[in-house]
């Protein structure tokens, strides 16, 4: 048996670290603090039926190596399914993705007007003297018609701040068409070339879940001991690194040749012993995450509608996507009932944050009648699940920050941080994934850890961007 690891969190990161690693012979264990696999990618049943934290899809761009990986994990279980959603643009429901005949032909004549208008003035760039921002970026790339009608309102609900006050990094790496070339491409079709099953998405039957408790199930099977309720209070660095953690048989401790670490960088700062310099600590604070409500409805009717979305960029309704977790697996069982999940970002504490049940659930409904989607159904039961750390915030300066605590975590011998939240990274699952294999593969037959090799994986997790 190879030297321990410890990895810290049981998302798709760690999972996929553990799994590979594992299956290479070093002792591994996996502490997570929560009852379940998955993190925000894992699954529950409510009324009988699996339902995700808010709407995931497996997307098409996912690399080859690690679709084959699921795919031999889940066998027939893994769905591939047409995307069906559409978005109030506008005042009008369009087809999303979007469509070239609803953009020709649906969407008002202002908004048809416009965005030929802003086409026509790429033809002759014009240069810019304003700072890079999200807003700059993204005036640029779409044009001003698109960015005050659809992508400036939905920036606002999502992350909290207006465009200007957002790094261009946002644009980057969480709008995949940030021009109107690549909307248009991606409109007409010509991505498919590139992209196998575009317009497709993999879905595992019985809940997005099911790739989390497959790759746990993969691991446990290797040889990794994957621990639940196991929150880590304390890791101390020099020698050997020793984790302090809190379960439900009480406290307790390890010793690790290595620790790879998924949890939120500024989490895992305030964790160490000895502490981090004031600096450093500075830079966490200054790192900030949006949080999400997500309010289920179960509602007495077999479904609610035949879309697996509904996206709402508008600044009057409080929620940003309505999905039916039935319509992205199997729309037939049950017969019976059904489940929606609406999406409200909000801060933690505020008011949104603090609401209870009821009042979360008539807010959902008076939103959903506002678009002309109103309940016939009765609401046999409502669910919250609040997530506290749902994005990153990319605000303008957040970059010295952010590297301030990745050199300062990065100088600590034992200690590796990964993944979406160790990153502090707008990535997908597969991303998540991704990063986990590579974190293995850094890891030699003694547990020791190629650094150099890391970095040039690093370079490469830098031109993710994130698919909607």
């Amino acid at each position: 048996m190879r030297p321990g690891i410890v990895i810290l969190g049981a998302g798709p990161a760690g999972l996929a670290a553990a799994w590979k690693l594992a299956e290479r012979g070093s002792a591994v264990t996996v502490l997570e603090a929560g009852d379940a696999v998955g993190g925000m990618a894992g699954s529950f049943t409510l009324a009988g039926l699996p339902v995700d934290y808010g709407s995931h899809r497996l997307h098409p761009s996912c690399s080859q190596e690690i679709l084959a990986d699921i795919r031999r994990l889940l066998g027939d279980d893994l769905l591939l399914r047409p995307r069906h959603g559409r978005i109030l643009l506008d005042g009008r429901w369009v087809h999303f993705p979007l469509r070239l005949a609803d953009l020709m032909t649906r969407l008002p004549w202002s908004f048809r007007l416009g965005t030929a208008a802003d086409l026509l003035r790429k033809v002759v760039p014009r240069p810019s003297g304003a700072q890079a921002s999200f807003a700059e970026v993204m005036r640029r790339g779409l044009g001003a018609t698109i960015c005050r009608k659809f992508y400036f309102p939905y920036v606002r609900k999502i992350w909290g701040l207006p465009p200007e006050d957002l790094s261009e990094m946002q644009a980057r790496r969480r709008v995949s068409a940030n021009s109107l070339g690549k909307m248009l491409r991606k409109v007409l079709g010509l991505a498919r070339a590139t992209t196998p099953n575009r317009g497709m998405f993999y879905y595992p039957r019985g809940g997005f879940g099911r790739i989390a408790e497959a790759m746990a199930k993969a691991a446990a099977q290797a040889g990794a001991n994957i621990r639940l309720k196991c929150a880590p209070r304390r890791v101390r660095i020099g020698g050997s690194p020793e984790i302090a953690f809190e379960s439900a048989a009480g406290p307790g401790d390890l010793s690790a040749k290595l620790v790879l670490s998924t949890i939120p960088s500024p989490l895992l700062v305030g964790m160490l012993d000895p502490p981090a310099p004031l600096q450093t600590l500075e830079a966490c604070q200054s790192l900030r995450f949006r949080g999400m409500v997500l309010v289920y409805l179960v509602l007495d009717c077999p479904r609610f509608s035949q879309y697996d979305a509904h996206y709402f960029p508008g600044a009057d309704v409080p929620l940003t996507r309505l999905s039916e977790p039935k319509n992205y697996g199997d729309p037939a069982e049950p017969a019976d009932r059904t489940v929606l999940c609406g999406e409200i970002p909000c801060q933690v504490g505020d008011a949104t944050w603090r609401m209870d049940e009821t009042g979360l659930g008539r807010l959902l409904r008076q939103a959903l009648d506002q678009c002309g989607l109103p309940i016939a159904a009765e609401v046999v039961q409502v669910a919250i699940r609040r997530l506290p750390e749902a994005y990153p915030i990319y605000r303008r300066g957040y970059e010295a920050d952010f590297e301030r605590i990745d050199a300062f975590l990065s100088g600590l011998k034992g200690l590796v941080t990964f993944g979406r939240q160790g990153l502090f990274a707008h990535d997908n699952v597969h991303h998540a994934v991704a990063m986990g294999y590579a974190a293995a593969e850094c890891v030699d037959d003694f547990g020791r850890f190629d650094c150099q090799r890391w970095q040039d994986f690093r370079a490469g997790f830098a031109g993710h961007v994130v698919e909607d």
